[in-house]
């Protein structure tokens, strides 16, 4: 397969086109590394999907229509994975003109294209964030998502809804994956794990929200992975094809017991700050995943602990940290 990748520098893209790269498809990555966080980070990632002869990378903002396009039909690419998008529902309350810009006119823009060039199959992130807050566990993708918390949350709703109109219009088979709390090596600064082992190896305080009574759905990225890699060659051959699958692990955690996993693996307890509970957070999550299990026989099998040891070995490591 000739597969387009935008967001190719961040978390989920990096590991993603790794993935790819091994079982030998040409992988095409975009990425305009914009400095949300750490643009090294972003570029180190990209150095090492360069190794694989397999991989072209361009700098490229996904508003750049003309470019893409000419991309896309130089080197017939017929899948697109669309994982650009300004994450993080905190920032949104404060920014959320940039969440417009690259989250609803950006995507706007990837799956016009993928319209004029006939694309087999468009596969885009959504989040579990378009759930809201529920009372009723585990959410299916039956569930409501008409109410959002975070402006972030309601720009992934608009891309489902965007989607499922250009497949009711145009025919084109388009998948949404709502993903939650993806964690792993590699992972985002702005995010949880990425922010506690760091302060915690620092002796910095860190902010626990609302006691750490959150409960999360903590999903390895590898897991994650391999469940947008079977979903990839299997499109929608309903009569609107359209599809949509959470992708998540189903065994939710507390905030504080992924805390004190981590404090396990670091070595040292954490300085807390204590904080209330954000507007725009949710308290919940828990995803049913039978929906992708059937699909596509789709089985997350990491344990949190195992993750989080991965993470923060890689951690140390990254930023050659000695015990």
């Amino acid at each position: 397969m000739n597969i387009l990748i935008t967001g190719s520098a961040g978390f989920i893209g990096y590991h993603l086109c790794n993935k790819l790269l091994k079982n030998n498809h040409k992988v095409y990555g975009l990425d305009n590394l914009n400095s949300y966080y750490d643009v090294r980070l972003k570029k180190n990632r990209i150095s090492l999907l360069k190794k694989f002869k397999n991989f072209f990378f361009f700098k490229i903002d996904i508003c750049n229509k003309n470019q893409i396009d000419r991309i896309i039909k130089k080197n017939k690419i017929r899948y697109i994975v669309h994982l650009a998008a300004q994450a993080g529902v905190r920032y949104s309350i404060t920014n959320p003109d940039v969440y417009f810009k690259n989250n609803v006119e950006g995507f706007f823009n990837i799956i016009n294209i993928a319209k004029e060039n006939n694309i087999k199959h468009f596969v885009f992130a959504s989040s579990s964030s378009v759930y809201g807050n529920k009372n009723q566990f585990p959410i299916s993708e039956n569930s409501s998502s008409d109410f959002p918390l975070s402006f972030y949350g309601a720009t992934k709703k608009s891309n489902e809804v965007m989607a499922y109109s250009y497949s009711s219009i145009f025919n084109i088979p388009t998948t949404s994956l709502r993903f939650f709390t993806v964690y792993g090596p590699f992972g985002r600064p702005d995010m949880s794990l990425f922010k506690f082992t760091k302060n915690i190896i620092e002796g910095k305080k860190i902010d626990l929200f609302n006691n750490g009574n959150h409960i999360r759905d903590f999903s390895y990225v590898d897991d994650v992975i391999n469940g947008i890699v079977l979903i990839l060659d299997k499109p929608s051959n309903k009569k609107i094809p359209y599809n949509c699958f959470n992708i998540g692990n189903s065994k939710p955690k507390k905030l504080k017991s992924y805390l004190n996993e981590i404090e396990n693996n670091v070595g040292r307890k954490a300085k807390i700050r204590h904080k209330p509970l954000q507007k725009g957070d949710v308290v919940k999550t828990h995803s049913d995943i039978n929906k992708i299990k059937k699909f596509a026989k789709y089985s997350p099998n990491t344990d949190i602990r195992i993750g989080i040891k991965n993470f923060v070995d890689w951690y140390k490591s990254y930023f050659n940290i000695v015990n």
